[in-house]
Parts: C-alpha cells; structure tokens; sequence
C-alpha cells in the first residue's frame, strides 16, 4: 500500500468527531436521530465488525436501529430508553469495543447515550432488508451526487457589474452581506496576471505595449484571445492536468527508480490536446480507452490512432517497480492498480475511492465491493495475474521499411559477433593449454576434461581437481582479460630479459677486446672509441679497423656475438609471442565494428501504452482486508452504486462487449461519465479551473467532493458553471474566456478593513487573491526575462544529474558504475527550456523546483501547496543557477540598453513586474547599482567582469528574488 493511501485508510480509521463538531451536532436539535447523529459515529468505530461486507461478529449487526435493538448473541445491544441497560453502551464505556484502534472518545460516547435515553429515534421508517451496498437516503441527498442542476442566474441589484453569469452569483452573495466587488485592478496588473494564467510567462515590454496602447473597448478581450491561440497555453495547462494525472519521466516504487524513457509523449498529447482545445468529454475518453478505439493489432498507426494510445499513457503514470525486480512482486503490481485507481477516482471524479479497498469508506457511501467494481473496469488490461513489465507493455513505432533496414544491420552485426564467438572458444583453449602446463602430466588430460565438461554434469572428482588450480577453474570469455593481465606480466619479463642479456654480452665483448689492446694505446682505443665516427683520426680510424668490437653494441651484437645475439633474440620474440596471445584487443575490435554496424540502424521508438490482451478476460475478486491473498466473491465492472442510485438511466458497464475486440470496459465507463449525467465529472473539472483562475476551488478540496472535503462556497455557480460547460460542448478555452472576463477576476487585490471583519478569507470574492508562481512558473520567468528561454515544444525530457554539492541540477550525468563522479559535461542550450520539458524524476526532483513546492508524485498531485521558508531566501541568494541567470539578465539590459542605467533599471522593471517603474524608484535603483562597485574592485578580474557588470547582475539577482517578481496581484 502506497504512502498516502496507507495514511487516508488510517486516517479514516482512527478519525473521530472533535469535540466542537460533537457538541454542534448535539445542538441541532433537541431530539436526536439516528441517521443525523449516530450512523456516522458507528460507521467510524464498529461497522467495519458488524455490518459491513457480512461482517457481523457476534452475530451483531449494527447497520439500522431495528438491527441494534434485536441485538446478537449477547441480546439486545441497546435498550431504547435506557443507556444504562444498554450492551453495547457498556461494553463501549468499558473500552473493550472496539477491540482494536482508538476508542471512541466521550463526547461521541455521549451522543449516543443521549440518543438511546432519548427513545433512539430514527427519521423515516426502516428497510425491512438491505444488503451490503444499501446506501441510505441522507447519503445520496449529499450534494456533490445529486444531478448537476440548470441553477436559473440570480438577479442582483448592482447590475452594471455584471459582465458574465458569474458575476450575478457571486454579487448575491455579497449583496446579502453589503458587501460589493473591490475596484477593477490596473491594466498592467491584469496583463500580468493573464499572461501567468494563461500561458505561466510574464509579458514581455512589446506584449505590454500592444495591449497598454490599446483603447479599443475589446482590447483586454483580444489580449485573452492572443494568450488562448499561444503554443504556450498548452504547456501550462497542460502542466496543470499532469500534476493530478501523477506524470513523472520515472518508475518510482523503490530505489532503483528506474526512468521511463517514453513517457514524454503523453506530457505532449496532454500539452497538444489543451493547444488544440480538445473537448473534455473527448479528452477523458481517450485517456481511459483510447486503445478501445482503434482496431489491434496496433501496426502502422495512423497519425490519430496512434494518438489515441498515447493518450492512454494516463493509465501507466501511476508508480510502478514491476520492472525492478521488486522483493515482493505480487504486492508491486496490485500497487500498480491500486495508485492508478487511486489516480483515476482523485482527478476525475473528486472522490477518495481508494479509501475503500480495504473496508468500506468511513465518511462517503463507498462499499468496499464498490471499489473492486471500480478496479474491474481496469483489471482486464492490467491483469495481475498475467502481469506485463513495462518494457511488455510498450508498443513499437517503427515502419516495416525501418525494420527491414534494421534487421539487415542487425543480421551483419550478428554476423560479426558470431565471428568473435569463435575467436573467444579459440583463445579459451589457448589459454586452457597454456595454464595446463602448471598442472603436473599425468592429470592434464583429467583437467581438461573436468574443464570441458559443464557444471551440472561434473563429478565431485572433477569439481574437487578445479578447486585446486582456480585459474583454471575460473576461465571463461568474461574472465579472458585477466589472464591477459598474466601475459602483460610475462612479456614485460622477456622484454626486461633481452635488455639485461644484451648489455651484458655488450660490456663483456668490450673488456675483452680492451684487454686483447697493449696497456700504452688503451687510452688512445678509447678516445677512438668515443669519438664521433665523422671526427675521428687517421690514427684512431686504424685502431678501430685493427681492433672493430671497440665499436659493439645492442644493435650490432650479431656481428661480435651470433650466438648472444640469438638468445637475446629469443627472449624479444617470446615478449611479442605473449603480447600476441593477449585477446582484449582483439575482441573489443570486433565488438566495436559491431556496435558501429548496429549504430547505423534506424532507432526504434515506443509509446506508453496500456492495452487488454485479446481474449484473455481475468476476473476481479474482492479482497478481504484488502489483501489480494484473501480473495472472496467475484464481482463484475460498474460505477460508484451512490451515483447510479441517482441517475434517471441506470448506466451498465458491459463485462465483454461482443462488438469489440477487446471488452469494452473501460469506454463504456467513459462514455458514462462523459455522458452529461454524470454528477461529478463536470463540476470537478470547472472547479479546478476556477482553482487555477481565483487561486481557492468553489470547493477548496478539488479531490474529496464527499463529506470530509469542504462543502461549496458557491454551489449554485458552480452547478451553473458544470451545466454551461457540457451543454457548449465541453470546451475548455470558451471557459477560461468567460471567467476572466467577468468583474469577479477583473477586480484588484486591494482590502479593505471592512471587507476583512465581514469576509476573512475572502469566501466571498470580494478582491482577487495576491498569489506566488508555482516552482515552474518561476524558473521560466527567470529564463524568460534574460531572453535565454527556448521555446520549442515537445520533445524527450531534459537530463537532470547531481551536482559536486549533492544537489539536482539540469545536466547530462557522468557517472560511473561505483557512483563517481566524471568529468562535467558541458550542457547544450536544452538547459533554457521551460520547465515542463525538465525529467520529472521522483527521486531526483530538480532543486530549484523542489525548493518551491513542485509536486512528488505519490502517486499524484491533487492540489500544490504554497510554502514560505527561509531556504527559499538562501536558494535565490546563493544558487549557481540564480546567480548564472542575474548574470543574463544583465547582459541583455547591457545589449539593449547600452550605457544608460537609467534605462537598464526601467528595462528591467518592465521585464521583471509588467510595469514602469517611479521615478523613485529608478533614482533609488541606480543609487543601488553605484553602491555595489566598491565591493567588486577585487573580485571582478577573476569573475572575467568588471565591477559595473558584477553590481548590475547584483541589482538583477534581486529584482528576481524580490515579492514582486514571484507573485502575481
């Protein structure tokens, strides 16, 4: 079980009322009841012994009050009227129920001591029978699965501020409270804004123009439409859906966190989908089953088709360390299921499902046997038991005329390496019979069999001889090298030999031939001897003609010394023997000719894909517990019964569509949910894109729409919002357009002291909220604004590797198989692209990002936290990335605005915050600038910048560090 789904199932276990939420209960009303007041506290703390799934220990079930009055083996367990007779009170206040976990608390206690003196009360008369996915009335009253309604807009007084639907829900709500909307913020605010919104850049000076020098009444609407048709727009949207989708470049699960070398085409699909302003409807469906629309096999794909599986890659972003060779491979790939059912219910539906696998959910109407419905309509194309790695799971791309270029290739290099194969068995049995030689006679032709015969079929004679003589023993193709080493040695010995041998022979032939010299021309040979041949004397050249060996050396011994001479050429000849009995050499330049056979190929790509096997259908089990060692009853595909009990048209998902060639499941199910009935896929969805729009969700939990998660501030709006996207045909950029058109998100961010006393977090919408940029949005305006920034799309992720200070940097690894560290590698310009293109490693988040509070996919992202620490401060201050980018920064105000810092600062001030800067503040900036050049007198020669350079990167580096640049009013 996953991290955060091991605590969401503890958490629901051990949660109980707090004291307040106790006693606000208690208040309501003055007579209890049993589905209001009770039912939530037994669903916590017993059911999950009597009553849920047929669990009813002690044959007490504890589902209805009827059933709690006929009680079970210990009688009655409640005596209505009287608590202090009652069993289960008793044994409650005893603390021996529940056996196991957190008791109940006393205030809980008192409630349903209060309710049973009471006369245990129930609302409405009592099902004679229910089985074990009954859900009660007040459960499918809760809003969030009620049908989305056609809410009519309300009318408000202050009608002039309506520009959009919205509006009008929104002003009757703060007209109910005198309240109004605060003032419309500036237009240099409102293009900051929208450009962050919409494609998560700044403006750059000439986008700030084009719209600032617009006073066409419909300029901030052409701005819209401009930042709508960007390439950008989709990286920042898409962005968006991969954080709930748990998009990551690697498998994650254990240490190894293996990379995913395919995954980027599903973040592209995701970014071209948002470009191309793909429907929603049609965008979850490929993403569940867009394999279920095209025809397998899947071979030469057309253009859409293979889109179509790519956008299945939704269903493979889950962990998975199946292809690690995990300890406990069962438990690794049900986890697979579990987190992308976990992925699925979290970002679509808004519920938490995956608190329902091992019990039934203790807040929202999820019977356990729901959830293993849920996992079925998955389970095909999963198939625990059949398990496919993700290398299995991938689909190949290339062409039949790639393939066969490839396999002609392929056939060559086989070719060679079969060459090399038998030149590896030769040297095998050369060195077998060099190293036999150490092996006394008698025994060799008994070693070399013991050798030649393989490990299973040698005797314990046999494996006791190799024993003694290890060299032999450990002789094999992957261990000629090292007798290589041996023959390395060997030559270097001979070699040494002949050098010694030579110089002695040489030495001794001199002292002869001196000695055979009268003693009175001694001195004269040797200074004949010495002399150069070109300077030598009438004289001296006849004592070198009497007397020639004066003149012997290495090279010219053969003609003093014929047989020194040959022995020395032996020992010479035994050094080149060895050296060429050495076979590293020769197998690395057959295995390199090859490699670069093989390098000629066409590459072969994939695409991540989850597929069903043709014909192979698995049945779901329920887990008792959860645990997949524990299966029970089978149970067949279908939807949250709590929203199938609501609908007008009960919705069946086909266990085997006969009219497909695979079983349908998973597009029936999305159909279903596309269907404009479902109650929850709409609203989740626009409520995450107000989320991204007005910084809070209408719900504030955008992935638990059931009873934990906070109620709607608005739901009237946002069931009008729902309604309006399915009936305008599910497209996502009319919406964008509506929201921030209207006088709801045109507003400022300025307070006011009365608006806080009457509205404290801004529930109302009565300002817009200041906001800090996500990690991502920050690193691409700092590469923006030094006009660094590549803005290509698409492509394979950009490397991350660990820095010399342990940090995770962008840059291409060198590392070698003991974990050193190599020799940096240079990184190309790939370093300047926006930060969606950066490998999303889960264990090896980028640093920059990470400090700001970039997701970790476990398994995904439901919403992003916004932290304010102090290594914030210390990372903007000090890392070599900031410190490079400031740097930039300056260049390019240098490049533009060369020798005027007046005009540097206010560049910059355009580039960094989308507006002019004071007076004031240019005067102070500049002051600033002057200020930094002492401290750079000593330091700037070796930066390779002068002092001026050094203080202008200094005032960059703090712009970008500054409130002001990373947040968006």
């Amino acid at each position: 079980m996953n991290g955060r789904l091991f605590l969401a199932c503890l958490f629901s276990v051990s949660f109980s009322l707090s004291a307040a939420q106790a006693e606000d209960t208690a208040k309501k009303t003055d007579t209890l009841s049993f589905e209001n007041d009770v039912r939530k506290i037994l669903k916590i703390h017993c059911l999950h012994c009597h009553g849920e799934n047929g669990e009813t220990e002690g044959s007490l079930d504890l589902r209805l009050k009827r059933l709690m009055v006929k009680g079970g083996d210990s009688g009655p367990s409640i005596v209505p009227g009287k608590s202090g007779e009652s069993e289960l009170i008793a044994r409650i206040e005893a603390k021996e129920m529940p056996p196991e976990g957190k008791h109940m608390p006393e205030e809980e206690l008192a409630i349903l001591k209060r309710w049973v003196d009471q006369g245990a009360h129930t609302l409405r008369p009592e099902p004679e029978k229910i089985d074990a996915d009954y859900v009660f009335p007040d459960e499918l009253a809760f809003w969030s699965f009620q049908p989305v309604k056609n809410n009519a807009v309300p009318k408000v007084k202050q009608s002039k501020l309506v520009r959009q639907p919205v509006d009008a829900f929104l002003l009757s709500k703060l007209e109910e409270k005198d309240l109004t909307y605060t003032s419309e913020a500036s237009k240099a605010a409102l293009a900051r804004r929208a450009f962050f919104d919409l494609i998560g850049l700044p403006p750059t000076p000439a986008e700030l123009k084009q719209f600032l020098n617009d006073k066409s009444p419909d300029a901030y609407e052409k701005m819209i439409d401009r930042l709508l048709a960007s390439k950008h727009y989709g990286e920042r949207w898409g962005r968006h859906w991969l954080d709930v989708a748990g998009y990551a470049d690697s498998e994650g699960y254990n240490n190894k966190d293996m990379e995913r070398p395919w995954a980027y085409r599903y973040r592209d699909y995701v970014i071209r989908a948002f470009n191309e302003d793909k429907p929603y409807d049609q965008f979850l469906q490929e993403q569940l089953a867009g394999d279920e629309m095209v025809k397998p096999p899947y071979h030469k794909l057309k253009p859409e088709e293979m889109e179509k599986l790519v956008a299945t890659g939704f269903l493979r972003m889950a962990p998975d360390g199946t292809g690690s060779n995990p300890a406990e491979k069962e438990v690794a790939k049900n986890q697979v299921i579990t987190d992308t059912v976990d992925i699925v219910s979290s970002s679509i539906l808004g519920l938490t499902v995956a608190c329902a696998q091992c019990h039934d959910h203790k807040y929202d109407p999820i019977p356990q046997n729901d959830y293993y419905r849920f996992r079925a309509i998955f389970e095909p194309a999963f198939d625990w038991k059949n398990w496919r790695t993700p290398a299995a799971r991938r689909i190949s791309i290339m062409s039949d005329a790639d393939r066969k270029i490839a396999n002609e290739f392929e056939a060559e290099a086989k070719k060679i390496l079969a060459e090399r194969t038998e030149l590896v068995n030769k040297f095998i049995d050369r060195t077998l019979e060099r190293e036999l030689l150490d092996v006394p006679e008698e025994k060799r032709d008994a070693m070399r069999k013991a050798y030649k015969t393989t490990g299973k079929k040698r005797t314990k004679e046999q494996v006791a001889m190799l024993k003694e003589y290890p060299r032999i023993n450990r002789l094999s193709a992957g261990s000629l090298y090292l007798y290589d080493r041996t023959l390395h040695e060997q030559s270097g010995k001979e070699t040494q030999k002949a050098k010694e041998l030579a110089k002695t022979l040489v030495e001794k032939i001199k002292k002869e031939t001196l000695e055979k010299i009268p003693e009175a021309q001694r001195a004269a040979a040797l200074a004949a001897q010495k002399a150069d041949a070109k300077k030598r004397t009438e004289e001296q050249k006849k004592i070198i003609a009497e007397f020639p060996a004066l003149l012997v050396s290495t090279s010219n011994l053969a003609e003093f010394d014929k047989a020194g001479a040959a022995q020395v050429q032996h020992h010479k000849d035994e050094a080149k023997r060895f050296m060429e009995l050495k076979t590293t050499a020769i197998l690395k330049e057959y295995s390199d000719k090859a490699t670069a056979i093989r390098d000629k190929k066409p590459k072969e790509e994939f695409i991540r894909v989850l597929t069903e096997v043709p014909g192979k259908v698995p049945k779901t089990f329920f887990f008792n517990r959860g645990d997949f060692e524990q299966p029970k009853h089978e149970l067949l595909p279908a939807g949250l019964t709590v929203i199938k009990s609501n609908l007008e048209k009960t919705v069946e998902i086909p266990a085997v569509n006969k009219e497909l060639p695979t079983t349908g499941r998973r597009l029936a199910y999305a159909k279903y949910i596309t269907s404009g009935q479902h109650p929850l896929t709409a609203r989740v969805f626009v409520n995450r894109l107000w989320l991204h729009h007005f910084g809070k969700g209408i719900v504030a939990s955008p992935t638990d729409f059931g009873k934990l998660g906070i109620p709607p501030t608005h739901l009237e709006l946002l069931d009008w919002l729902a309604n309006d996207f399915v009936s305008h045909g599910w497209k996502i950029k009319r919406l964008h357009k509506m929201l921030m058109t209207s006088t709801a998100y045109k507003q400022s961010s300025q307070r006011s002291d009365e608006y806080d006393v009457a509205d404290p977090d801004n529930l109302l919408y009565g300002h817009m909220p200041v906001r800090r940029l996500e990690a991502e949005t920050i690193r691409d305006s700092i590469i923006a604004v030094t006009g660094k920034l590549k803005t290509d799309l698409y492509g394979q992720p950009v490397p991350v590797k660990e820095d010399e200070v342990g940090q995770i940097v962008v840059g291409v690894a060198n590392v070698d198989s003991a974990g050193r560290q190599g020799k940096a590698i240079k990184m190309d310009d790939r370093k300047f692209r926006r930060s969606i293109y950066v490998a999303v490693s889960r264990s090896k988040p980028l640093a920059v990002l990470d400090m700001f509070d970039a997701p970790k996919m476990e398994p995904n992202c439901e919403k992003r936290s916004s932290s304010t620490v102090a290594p914030q401060s210390l990372l903007m201050m000090n890392s070599g990335f900031m410190v490079e980018h400031a740097e930039y920064f300056a260049e390019r105000l240098e490049k533009e605005q060369a020798g005027n810092q007046a005009e540097q600062v206010k560049l910059a001030w355009m580039l960094a915050f989308g507006k002019e800067p004071s007076t004031e503040e240019v005067q102070q900036s500049v002051e600033f600038i002057k200020s930094q050049v002492p401290q750079f007198k000593t330091t700037a020669k070796a930066a390779g910048k002068t002092p001026e350079q050094l203080a202008l990167a200094t005032f960059c580096q703090a712009l970008l560090s500054s409130n002001g640049f990373l947040y968006v009013d």
